[in-house]
């Protein structure tokens, strides 16, 4: 550990940096050794790494700047050295293309840099997701490209003072989620990624299996294309001390998952199958953008974030931008046998089990 009792980390202030709950959003680390080596920070970490936990879960966000991460092997030690269980890209639900770089470490999401990526907690539209995950900014683009942050325990704080019966609605009758994945990647998308690659499958019967075991429904449509919607899945999570977070991808599926297979209109409901109150959901997006914090990427910064506790996207950009992610410490809502929603919340109604369509 000589690593460690070499490098001194410091809490400093970034512009337009915001307090939530007493703390500090996100909490800024400096390393304040210039000379640090991969290693040297690998012993830091480890040393510090249930102090660090603590405080990305009290912050919600940690901002590492000035450590020695320029590649996505450096990325891949650094998350290495905090010993949490690697959630890989390809057994993961994601709809978006990403690439891989190593065995832990991805593109953040391959869309296109026009395209703005709506406030999401990462994964929460499908039934397994990671409770914390990393980015690193190998390149910041020459103008925008920002990753904004939101608390969501704020958002709902505000949200349910603003529209209670919406936010009520959300907690007690949960959302169901429902896309079209292509037969082949789509690069043009935010959510491209292909059913095969989506599932594990090789066919449309392994597809099949995969979704009757997440207790999805699905329909195959014309192209190859394969509809598939969630189970009942949670919009609100208990956190610390009794607040509630807008766990869900509720913003980014009614505004953004539009592409030349998605319509936005047909991509959520809530768990009971009644349409979103649109005017609501915009309050919320209006919300959750006044109280976003954009990271100022610089080259070789680390984000570590609280899935639970805070949402995040991705602002359009101009020129080449290169920033990475990891997943960990996988997670995932309980279905009871019966399909009768999460096991964590209300039991929602989630039937029909599933649905077969040729074509």
């Amino acid at each position: 550990m000589r690593g460690a009792a070499m490098i001194e980390a410091s809490p400093v202030a970034v512009a337009k940096q915001q307090t939530a709950f007493g703390k500090a959003f996100p909490y800024v680390l400096e390393c304040g050794l210039p000379e640090a080596t991969r290693e040297m920070t690998g012993d830091w970490v480890r040393h510090h790494r249930d102090e660090l936990l603590n405080q990305a879960s009290e912050h919600g966000a940690i901002l590492f700047r000035g450590f020695p991460v320029a590649s996505a092997e450096d990325f891949d030690a650094f998350i290495a050295a905090f010993d949490l269980p690697n959630f890989p890209y390809n057994q993961s639900l994601s709809n978006a293309v990403r690439i891989n770089w190593t065995e832990r470490v991805f593109s953040a999401n391959e869309a296109p840099a026009e395209l703005t990526i709506f406030f999401h907690h990462e994964m929460a539209q499908t039934p397994i997701f990671p409770s914390k995950l990393f980015f690193f900014c190998e390149q910041p683009a020459e103008q925008g490209g920002e990753t904004p942050l939101c608390r969501s325990d704020l958002l709902y704080q505000q949200l349910s003072e603003r529209c209670p019966e919406f936010a009520r609605n959300c907690e007690q009758k949960g959302l169901r989620y429902s896309n079209v994945m292509p037969s082949e990647n789509d690069p043009l998308s935010g959510m491209g990624r292909n059913w095969q690659s989506t599932l594990g499958a090789q066919s449309r019967e392994q597809a099949e299996a995969r979704l009757a075991a997440l207790d999805y429904t699905w329909e195959w449509l014309p192209g190859n294309c394969l509809r598939a919607t969630t189970p009942v899945l949670p919009a609100v999570r208990e956190v610390a001390d009794g607040r509630k977070s807008f766990f869900n991808q509720l913003i980014a599926a009614f505004l953004g998952w539009k592409d030349t297979r998605n319509d936005p209109a047909k991509a959520i409901r809530f768990g009971d199958g009644e349409p979103l109150d649109a005017d609501a959901v915009k309050v919320a997006a209006e919300l959750a953008d006044d109280l976003a914090f954009d990271v100022p990427w610089q080259s070789g910064d680390v984000v570590l974030l609280d899935n639970f506790l805070v949402m995040h996207g991705r602002r359009s950009f101009v020129g080449k931008r290169k920033v990475l992610a990891s997943l960990v410490a996988v997670q995932r809502h309980a279905i009871s046998p019966e399909g009768d929603g999460p096991q964590s919340g209300p039991h929602w109604s989630s039937s029909p089990k599933r649905a077969v369509a040729g074509g």
